[in-house]
Parts: C-alpha cells; sequence; structure tokens
C-alpha cells in the first residue's frame, strides 16, 4: 500500500501521483517532486490517499521536498522569463520560414530544459530551428506538436455556453467525442453549432450522453409510424428530456389499388411515451381526453 497525493503543474494540466514519503502535505501546498524531465514545481491538489501496487501504472516516485521561499521565487522568474522565450522563438520560426503556430513555452524548474509547444497541419522538420533555439538559450530545447484540443486546453477561451473551457479550467483528460452523440441528443448536425473553438466536437456531448442514451430507450423515430390510443399516427419529432412524442394522426393510409396518397391531421398530438406502440405491436382503441393539441409549438430538446 502506497501513501500517495496528487500533483498538477500547470492550471489546466493533467493531475499526478507522488508518494509522500515522511513527508505531510496538504491541498494548496507547492512542492518540488523529480520527473522524466527532471525537478519541477508543483502543487498539491489532493490529500493523501492509499493505492496499492497493482494499481500504479509507472513507478511511484517520492516528493522530494514543500517549496520554499526560494523554489518559489525561481519558479516564478522561471514564469517571467516565459514571455521572452516566446518572442525569440517565433522570430526564429519567422525566419526559417516554418509553416507552424507557437503555442507555449515552459521553463523546466531547474532550468536545464526549455520546451516549446506548438501546433501544425502535418510533420514540421525543425532540426535547424532547434540548433538555432539552443544557441540563443545554450540549454537543452524540446519542441512538443500538440493538437488543436490541446491548444485550447492551454490557452483557454469562453465556450457557446458563455462559461470558461471545460478542457482549461477543470477536465484532466479528454474523452473520445462522435457525431453520434449528437445524433442521441436530437441536435442539429451544422458542425459550427456542434464544434468547440478548437474546431472539434464540444465535450459537453460526452457528459451528457449517457443520461439521453437512457432516456431515449423506447423512443420512435422521426417519420416512423406508431400505434397510439387515438390510432395509427405519424411521428414529427420527440422531446427526449419529457419524454414526449409530436405526432400526426393517419387519416386515411395510402393505397396503390386506388393511387390515393397517405392523408395525415392538421393538427399535432403529442403522447406520453409509454402511451405509443412502435409499429407491429398491438395499439389500443381507447380514446385519451387528456391528449393535447400541440398545432403550432415547437419541441425544443436541448
Amino acid at each position: 500500500m502506497n501513501k500517495v497525493v496528487g500533483v498538477k503543474f500547470r492550471d489546466a494540466g493533467k493531475v499526478y501521483n507522488f508518494g509522500t514519503g515522511d513527508i505531510t502535505v496538504d491541498p494548496g501546498d507547492n512542492v518540488i517532486v523529480e520527473t522524466s524531465r527532471g525537478q519541477e514545481f508543483g502543487t498539491v491538489v489532493s490529500g493523501e490517499t492509499d493505492i496499492n501496487d497493482e494499481d500504479l501504472v509507472t513507478p511511484l516516485k517520492n516528493i522530494i521536498r514543500k517549496a520554499t521561499d526560494s523554489d518559489v521565487e525561481k519558479h516564478e522568474k522561471n514564469l517571467s522569463k516565459r514571455d521572452e522565450a516566446m518572442r525569440i522563438c517565433q522570430e526564429k520560426i519567422n525566419n526559417h520560414g516554418l509553416e507552424m503556430k507557437l503555442i507555449d513555452a515552459e521553463y523546466t524548474f531547474d532550468n536545464n530544459k526549455i520546451v516549446f509547444y506548438f501546433t501544425a497541419d502535418g510533420r514540421i522538420d525543425f532540426r535547424e530551428l532547434v540548433k538555432d533555439l539552443a544557441s540563443q538559450f545554450r540549454m537543452r530545447i524540446e519542441l512538443r506538436q500538440i493538437g488543436v484540443r490541446d491548444e485550447a486546453k492551454i490557452l483557454g477561451g469562453v465556450g457557446n455556453c458563455g462559461r470558461g473551457l471545460c478542457c482549461h479550467t477543470w477536465m484532466k483528460d479528454f474523452d473520445p467525442v462522435s457525431i453520434k452523440m449528437a445524433k442521441v441528443q436530437n441536435l442539429s448536425l451544422n458542425p459550427t453549432k456542434i464544434s468547440g473553438i478548437c474546431g472539434r466536437l464540444m465535450c459537453c456531448l460526452k457528459f451528457e450522453n449517457e443520461v439521453y442514451s437512457k432516456l431515449k430507450k423506447g423512443m420512435p423515430n422521426q417519420g416512423e409510424t406508431v400505434n397510439t390510443p387515438d390510432g395509427k399516427a405519424i411521428v414529427v419529432d420527440t422531446n427526449i428530456l419529457e419524454s414526449t412524442v409530436r405526432t400526426r394522426l393517419i387519416l386515411e393510409e395510402a393505397s396503390e389499388e386506388n393511387d390515393n396518397e397517405e392523408k395525415l391531421s392538421t393538427e399535432y398530438f403529442i403522447y406520453d411515451k409509454e402511451e405509443i406502440k412502435r409499429q407491429g405491436k398491438k395499439g389500443g382503441n381507447k380514446k385519451n381526453n387528456n391528449n393535447k393539441n400541440a398545432s403550432g409549438n415547437e419541441d425544443n430538446n436541448k
């Protein structure tokens, strides 16, 4: 059994587990830890918990020490040098004519390396750029290509809902999002309405997908013929959150013999999901006085 705490290195970054050893730390404490990049300055974001050895993904490293005043001063100095590093790197990118968008720069705590984050449409040959930057900064240089979702996570912004981006404010990892989730929620498939500022499908589609999937079970599809308490009807649309179905009753079915077209009621009728039967099952003939005429009402599913 290992006693660990969660440590984060940037506001929108992932949370990593580190052993506490003989050190007592609380959420909000700044600490110095050993990582694959060397010593790093982080902040404890979750209290001490116990984890079994078999649940550890990578070998557990312990916290080196609580951050001292000099450590905090050194970290703040590294942050203050970021803008100048970005300016120099962007200047070098322009000089080499590389098609890449510089997103962020980060000094490691021990000042042995600078990591530059960038996006690009394809692979970039930045070997000459690395040499140029190394001669300028006289330390190790790492150029790391990231995706557009990671770009939004680092830079932040305001989503369609008017609030700060989830990925920048509280999300630890990205979950897969598919167009099927938008279909389940009866959303318009217009890319501008279901995409975030990163240009990818909005992460909130994933958050709400499970609830919508449960509520949609047993609901008919638009255009489907169903049996209602008032007879057969065609489904116009559905309201998943209210579990209701809006229909138009079939007044006269289509006939190939007489070349007649299907005649539908001009009024719309709304039924609860439990009141209707999918086509192929026997439907009731009993009238329901509680059925509501919903003519002219538009259904808002989200």
